[in-house]
């Protein structure tokens, strides 16, 4: 599947955040610096405290596991799934292994 992002909308603020979707090339550029820029502070202060210890191999593993974390975190804060650039939800939904909830 070529590189898509998902729209979510907060349907209880009507907060709208699109998430990408696989590898993250902004994680692979730029870090731990993305969850800062994407407001994601739990996941901020977990990526710099494991690239501290591990003195920098973790960010090796965040750059594949990332967005599916952002978009779990998403979810959980009750955002749902409204369209996708590439593909359908349930295509993504089967990609990511975890059930998207649409608006």
């Amino acid at each position: 599947m070529a590189y898509t992002k998902v729209t979510f909308e907060n349907p209880h603020t009507g907060a709208i955040k699109e998430a990408p979707v696989g590898f993250s090339w902004t994680v692979f550029f730029f870090g731990f610096f993305v969850p800062i820029l994407r407001g994601d502070w739990k996941w901020t202060i977990i990526m710099l405290l494991l690239l501290l210890i591990t003195l920098g191999l973790s960010g090796l593993v965040f750059m594949f596991i990332y967005n599916k974390l952002y978009i779990k975190e998403l979810i959980g804060n009750g955002f749902k799934a409204k369209s996708a650039t590439v593909g359908t939800l349930d295509q993504i939904s089967l990609k990511l292994g975890l059930q998207l909830p649409t608006a």
